[in-house]
C-alpha cells in the first residue's frame, strides 16, 4: 500500500502553529485506494522527488538555496528537491496542470482563486517583506517625496519617466498593475499603462532590475531580490519602501491530492512544516543579516492560514 498523507482537520483561519501539528499527524496517516477523481491522473506519486513551483524572488534572494533546501535535505535526505522558479502566475498554472507538488508564491488574488477552485488544500503564510520602488538617483518623478506607492506611480506616468515592468504575470507584476489602477493611470487592475516610456521585459526580477539599471529607469521590486543584487545595480536606489500598500506576503500551498493523486503530498507537507516551524521561522528571520546588514524576510507563520476542504 502506498503511504498517502492526508489533511483532515484544519478550519479556515487556523494559526500556522496549529497547522504544524495537523501536518505532522497527517504524514503518519495512510489511505487505501489509488483511483483518481474525474479529470485527475492515475499516475502514482514519486515519494523520492519533490517538485517545488516557486516565485523567482525566493530563488534569486538566496533564501531557498542557502536556508530552506539545506535544512530540508538534512531532515529528508531520501527526497530530491526540484525547484522551478518563475512568476507566481506561471507557478500556479503549473500546479493547476498537476505538474507541481507544492507552491511557494506571493500573488494573493491568484492564490485565493486557486484555493476556491479546490486546487489547493492548505495555504499558510510563512514570511513577508516589502516591495520597493527603485529608480535613478536624480529621481525625475519625485518618487521619494510621494506619500504612498499609488501617488508615486501617478507621478511616474505624469512625467513620462522610464519604468521597467516584468510583464510576466508574476506576483510582482500583478501588484504593479494594481498600483497603476490605484493611481488612476489605468481603468482596470489587469491593464498595462500606455505612456511612452513603459518597458516590458517578460523576464524575472533579477533580469528586470538589471535592465532598469542599464536604462536609469524605475521599477517595482521585492526588497530581498534588490538587496541581494544591490552591488550590481549602481544606478538604482530605493526611493519608496515599507508602505502599507507595498507589503509582500509569501505563502506555501499544498496541492489537492484528490484532484492530482500523483502529488507527493508527504514531501510537500514536510516542506510546509519546516517553513512554519520555530526553527524554520528563526532561520528565515536571520537570513541576510550577516551578508546584507538586514534581514531579507520577516517570518510570519503566526498569521492566519486558510484551508479548502
Amino acid at each position: 500500500m502506498n503511504r498517502r498523507p492526508r489533511l483532515r482537520y484544519v478550519a479556515a483561519g487556523v494559526v500556522a502553529l496549529v497547522a504544524i501539528a495537523v501536518i505532522a499527524g497527517a504524514v503518519a496517516a495512510e489511505r487505501g485506494g489509488s483511483s483518481a477523481s474525474a479529470g485527475g491522473s492515475s499516475k502514482s506519486p514519486n515519494f523520492n522527488q519533490l517538485i517545488v513551483a516557486t516565485t523567482t524572488s525566493l530563488k534569486d534572494s538566496g533564501l531557498l538555496d542557502d536556508v530552506v533546501l539545506p535544512a530540508y535535505k538534512a531532515a529528508h535526505p531520501d527526497i530530491t528537491v526540484k525547484l522551478v522558479a518563475q512568476g507566481s502566475g506561471a507557478a500556479i498554472a503549473m500546479a493547476q496542470a498537476g505538474n507541481a507538488d507544492v507552491l511557494l508564491v506571493h500573488s494573493p488574488a491568484d492564490e485565493e482563486k486557486f484555493m476556491a477552485e479546490d486546487y489547493g488544500t492548505l495555504r499558510l503564510p510563512f514570511a513577508y517583506n516589502y516591495f520597493t520602488i527603485v529608480g535613478p538617483k536624480n529621481d525625475p518623478a519625485k518618487v521619494a517625496s510621494a506619500p504612498d506607492a499609488a501617488t508615486a506611480f501617478k507621478q511616474i506616468a505624469a512625467t513620462d519617466s522610464k519604468f521597467v515592468s516584468r510583464g510576466d504575470k508574476s506576483g510582482t507584476n500583478s501588484k504593479e498593475l494594481k498600483l497603476w489602477n490605484a493611481a488612476g493611470v489605468t481603468t482596470d487592475p489587469t491593464q498595462d499603462p500606455t505612456f511612452s516610456n513603459y518597458i516590458k521585459t517578460s523576464q524575472g526580477m533579477a533580469q528586470t532590475l538589471q535592465i532598469a539599471n542599464e536604462k536609469d529607469a524605475y521599477t517595482l521590486t521585492d526588497t530581498a531580490t534588490y538587496l541581494s543584487l544591490k552591488s550590481t545595480l549602481p544606478h538604482l536606489t530605493p526611493l519608496l519602501k515599507e508602505g502599507a500598500d507595498l507589503k509582500n506576503q509569501y505563502n506555501v500551498i499544498l496541492i489537492n491530492q484528490i484532484k492530482f493523486p500523483q502529488v507527493n503530498a508527504s514531501g510537500a507537507e514536510f516542506l510546509a512544516a519546516l517553513l512554519v516551524s520555530p526553527e524554520g521561522q528563526k532561520a528565515i528571520g536571520e537570513y541576510g543579516k550577516a551578508k546584507y546588514g538586514q534581514a531579507l524576510f520577516t517570518p510570519d507563520a503566526s498569521s492566519l492560514g486558510t484551508l479548502s476542504q
